[in-house]
């Protein structure tokens, strides 16, 4: 078929869209499993698949810059000359993405001798003369000069569309004076010259005052009469620089009669190759489209994408109670569910009921509101009177569900008297799972990134910032179709995720055995709470308060002034200016840095940065703990109630906030006593229990290293044992220092620490530092071959898995960086150790959580904290409880070595650890 009068033409300009899709993508570092570089192609098959949806019948034609000098190279040799070359992980990208375009159907259009605008400029000069509308997808302001009645902009990233009158808004100028503006003022990007001392403001008012470039230069007597800064003297500078503004002007000019052999009316879209497509997205491992490929044709659905069949949908607002029971019936017959609540509140503790959607097929999903307060709100059905219609489905264990984050719809759930169940599924955790480091896993990033789907944000319809409102605020016109979305998109999600998982035996098991018995473990964890001492905390605060105003005098009588030890300027010049300390470290922009880890090396051998450090270790307890921990403490419960998180870290670990309990200190007194004021409830006391040097067990069974198995199975002190063998002494005359050493060789190691490193740590030489690592891998030949191992086997899967199967993907492992090669390396030595470690704490707490409900003991797990499982109970239970869960800790997971946790008891968390 021809080109269509009634469809315009697109003209797609490659190469903005490889230049913008590879910076865009470059923080992501996409990669496939061999380390090979993908995010500029998929950004741009991205926003090529986009522009078929928004320009349906349309044809959309890409042209690319070819390789090679054009004739602007010959007109002026500096052209261009100040763009760095093109990124050695670009270049790769280049053929795949030509190979995508042709197999879309799209005519590929790569011109020798000119650039991929004037072959656009060409063709839109074309279609204009025969009538034919041209949209222009490009990131290029040059563009603009190409605009006219049947010519427009359309910018993808930004998704604005400039028309004429649009061109006369952003330059204030019409698209005629484009080109002399940019004669003018010159391309920085392009090493266009343009006229020295004219810049964006000048340019503009010498055009508006006297029109082309040709008019200005005709009159140039007139140009000191215009109104603006510099008016007087600027005919000079544009008379001596007559002949660079002309040559610019000819360097802006795209050209509009490039020889082609087809025009505009020639250019059609061919069937898309399917099968072509498919092979490609496997080649690249793009799952979510291979996905989409390997489906057959449904008869009349064509070739749409999934960002095209989520559009179709049919949600619905449910306000009656015959419309309610309808729908009642529809989830009572499906066999999967996809639930999600609607609250006031990110915080489970504090979040009211809004309203509650589900969905039971793809693309049909509806909301029932019953908390919506606006004035004019629509007559809503009755909290009461839905929940109670809900409760029996929601709480029978036989009827799956599947959520996003089902934890928090839990949480909400259970303080209305409701207990959910039959949790099958969790999108959130079936992505982690799959990908831990892919995307982040949010809704709104998940069906952006597997559906090609862009969400209705939160932001869209309650606004942002302070005036944000909450979700009982916002109308049910809006809230509808959001809430609706999410139970559909959720399902969805489920529906692309789940067979991926599936095909992994591993993965799965991970997920179903870990992950998802965790999600009502953590719930528990958290409605419980920690109970902690408002008056010792503020007794702490008070006397960190005065400390801290100590250490501020004992600054200003070293630094021999007074400054704000917090500002880093002030900082820098006090130590590098006044006390000439010497700079080790420098910030982006060249000033000397103040961080942490700098002021941490200066401390060795300065007092004022030893200082510092103390100042801001206790600052941070301050904020952080002693201060906010009160004010977080629930008016209801009077107890503070974190939030876990299972999809954050890279390696399987948890995570907590609000507060954040992984980041209390433990190595210094203050850190400690903030662990006192977690107290026990009267007639209780507190137990914590944690694995014994837990990832270096890992390590012996992982490596199966001789020397290691030998010293953990005789039950001997690994670390005693290493010095022994490192410092050449006999067991029972290793020193303390000596075992210190040893700890921090053995730990160091297995996070892959350098020999540079190990000295830093042990404030010894490098070649000292080298000699005990060499010794420490003649005593443990094992670790070194499994290191090597590991390292081979990462470099060539592209990832590396826990004991369990559990997998985190090495996107850097083959980076032709050597430091993000490097750091690469090291994450895939430790991820196996730290990510087993997880999974055996993670499989512990859902045994003993399993078993403490039947136990008849009056327990409650509070706490998770890195290795350590932390409880309150009664005082009478506290000795079944210890034996229980040291029990079941140990049976965690089958090592070759013993797995050993340790246990403690006592008023406070900080007695009991």
């Amino acid at each position: 078929m021809s080109q269509s009068s009634t469809q315009p033409l697109v003209l797609v300009d490659g190469s903005s869209y490889l230049y913008r899709a590879f910076h865009a993508m470059y923080k992501a570092d996409l990669r496939t499993s061999k380390g090979e570089p993908v995010g500029a192609i998929r950004g741009v098959t991205s926003m090529l698949r986009r522009l078929k949806q928004d320009y349906p019948g349309s044809t959309i034609a890409v042209v690319f810059d070819a390789k090679g000098k054009t004739f602007r190279d010959e007109i002026y040799s500096e052209y261009k000359a100040h763009r760095p070359p093109m990124p050695d992980d670009m270049r790769p990208q280049i053929e795949p993405i030509h190979n995508i375009v042709q197999a879309m159907g799209m005519p590929l259009l790569v011109i020798e001798g000119v650039e991929a605008d004037d072959v656009m400029g060409t063709l839109a000069q074309q279609a204009t003369e025969q009538g034919i509308d041209v949209v222009l997808s490009t990131g290029d302001k040059d563009m603009a000069q190409l605009v006219n009645q049947h010519v427009t902009l359309v910018n993808t990233m930004t998704e604005t569309v400039m028309d004429v009158e649009g061109v006369k808004e952003k330059f204030g100028l019409p698209p005629e004076l484009i080109i002399d503006y940019l004669a003018l003022m010159g391309d920085k990007v392009d090493n266009i010259p343009g006229v020295p001392g004219v810049g964006e403001k000048t340019a503009l008012a010498l055009l508006q005052g006297l029109g082309n470039l040709e008019n200005i230069y005709n009159n140039l007597d007139k140009v000191a009469g215009l109104e603006f800064r510099g008016a007087k003297k600027m005919h000079e500078k544009l008379e001596a620089n007559r002949e660079l503004a002309f040559l610019s002007y000819e360097l802006a000019t795209i050209k509009l009669d490039v020889a082609l052999e087809l025009g505009p009316q020639d250019l059609v879209m061919a069937a898309e190759d399917r099968a072509r497509l498919l092979e490609l997205f496997t080649e690249l491992e793009f799952k979510g489209w291979m996905d989409e490929y390997s489906q057959p044709l449904k008869e009349g659905g064509g070739v749409d994408s999934a960002a095209e069949k989520v559009a179709e949908v049919d949600y619905q607002t449910i306000l009656t109670e015959a419309q309610l029971d309808e729908w009642l019936q529809r989830l009572q017959a499906a066999e999967l569910i996809a639930f999600d609540t609607e609250t006031t509140s990110l915080n489970y503790m504090e979040a009211k009921l809004v309203g509650v959607s589900f969905a039971v097929e793809a693309g049909q999903a509806a909301y029932v509101p019953f908390g919506h307060d606006y004035l004019g709100v629509p007559e809503q059905l009755s909290q009461e009177l839905v929940l109670a219609k809900l409760k029996p489905i929601l709480e029978d264990a036989n009827k799956a569900k599947v959520g996003q984050n089902l934890k928090y719809d839990r949480s909400v759930l259970a303080k209305h008297g409701i207990k959910l169940q039959g949790i099958a599924f969790d999108t959130m955790l079936e992505s982690y799972v799959l990908n831990s480091t892919a995307s982040r896993h949010n809704m709104d990033d998940l069906a952006s990134f597997y559906l090609d789907h862009k969400t209705i944000h939160y932001e869209d319809i309650a606004g942002k910032g302070a005036k944000q409102i909450t979700f009982n605020q916002i109308e049910l016109e809006q809230a509808g179709p959001y809430a609706a979305e999410d139970a559909d998109i959720t399902l969805r999600l489920h529906q692309t995720l789940w067979p991926r998982l599936a095909r992994e035996p591993s993965l799965k098991s991970v997920f179903e055995e870990i992950e998802l018995p965790l999600v009502e473990v953590l719930s528990d964890i958290e409605m419980n709470g920690a109970l902690v001492s408002r008056e010792l905390l503020g007794q702490q605060s008070a006397e960190i308060s005065a400390r801290l105003t100590e250490l501020e005098r004992e600054a200003y009588e070293l630094a021999g002034e007074e400054f704000n030890l917090g500002s880093p300027k002030q900082l820098g010049r006090i130590l590098f200016e006044k006390l000439a300390i010497p700079v080790i470290k420098k910030t982006p922009k060249g000033a000397p840095s103040t961080a942490e880890e700098v002021l941490a090396e200066l401390a060795l051998d300065y007092p004022l940065p030893k200082l510092l450090m103390e100042h801001r270790g206790l600052s941070k307890l301050k904020s952080t703990y002693t201060d906010k921990l009160p004010e977080m403490i629930n008016p209801h419960t009077g107890r503070i109630h974190t939030s876990y998180h299972q999809a954050v870290t890279a390696t399987g670990r948890l995570s907590s906030s609000d507060p954040n309990l992984q980041n209390i200190p433990i190595r210094t007194d203050e850190g400690r006593r903030v662990r006192q004021a977690f107290i026990a409830g009267p007639g209780n006391i507190i137990v914590a229990a944690d694995y014994s040097q837990i990832e270096l067990r890992i390590m012996a069974h992982l490596s199966q290293d001789k020397g290691l198995l030998d010293s953990f199975s005789k039950g001997l002190d690994v670390h005693k044992a290493t010095a022994s063998e490192v410092f050449g002494v006999p067991l029972e005359q290793v020193s303390g220092e000596q075992r210190r050493s040893a700890k921090a060789i053995n730990f160091g190691l297995i996070y892959g620490m350098s020999a540079f490193g190990l000295g830093k740590q042990l404030n010894i030489g490098r070649n000292e530092a080298q000699a005990y690592m060499d010794a420490y891998f003649a005593k443990y030949p094992g670790v070194m071959q499994y290191m090597e191992n590991t390292r081979e086997q990462a470099a060539e899967k592209g990832y590396v898995e826990t004991l369990f199967g559990r997998r985190l993907y090495l996107p850097e492992i083959n980076a032709s960086n050597g430091m993000r090669r490097q750091a690469a390396e090291r994450t895939a030595i430790n991820a196996p150790m730290q990510g087993t470690a997880a999974d055996i704490i993670k499989k512990a707490m859902v045994q003993v959580q399993a078993w403490l409900p039947a136990s008849g003991l009056d327990a409650r797990m509070i706490m998770q904290v890195h290795d350590e499982l932390v409880f309150e109970v009664a005082e009478a239970d506290k000795q079944a409880l210890c034996d229980g869960v040291v029990a079941r800790m140990a049976a965690a997971a089958k090592l070759d070595v013993p797995l050993i946790a340790d246990v403690g008891f006592g008023a406070n968390w900080d007695e009991a650890h």
